[in-house]
């Protein structure tokens, strides 16, 4: 079976998607999955490119024994739409960059991470909120229901 490669995005990559990324990537391991997919992250601006996780999500993903060692903030680019197969952004206006930088989406790879939950919604940034915890909650509720839609469209099992 082909590894599922998920993309998840957010306008610096020190806060929501790498707390995404790291969170998918905890479930996977404990469902003894991790080897059926690729999960990476990253920004839509250059702001933060090089910059380590945001101590608010290091903090938060710790508080639940999940390390993000060794990320560093990196930015989508174009070639990216071909190497995976799911790009979740956070909020809107990820979405619209996402679209931009990657030059539309032919193959419908491109979606609002919490669309795949009972109330599609923008996870807010923690940046501007501080509301670490809010953000946890919504990247756990977006996770397991992204897992749910692959096992229910037999993408995993």
């Amino acid at each position: 079976m082909e590894k599922i490669k998920v993309m998840f995005v957010c306008h610096g990559n020190i806060c929501r998607s790498p707390m995404a990324e790291f969170v998918l990537k905890d479930m996977l391991k404990k469902k003894r999955l991790e080897d059926a997919f690729t999960v990476q992250s990253s920004a839509t601006s250059t702001d933060e490119i090089g910059s380590a996780v945001h101590y608010g999500t290091k903090t938060k993903l710790g508080e639940h024994g999940i390390s993000v060692a060794g990320k560093y903030a990196v930015q989508l680019r174009a070639d990216d739409y071909e190497k995976y197969d799911y790009f979740l952004g956070m909020d809107g206006a990820n979405i619209r960059n996402t679209l931009r930088i990657l030059g539309g989406d032919k193959d419908k790879k491109v979606r609002l991470f919490l669309d795949y939950t009972a109330k599609s919604r923008d996870i807010a940034d923690p940046w501007y909120t501080g509301n670490f915890e809010e953000t946890y909650k919504d990247v756990v509720e977006g996770c397991e229901a992204f897992l749910k839609y692959l096992a229910d469209s037999k993408r995993i099992y």
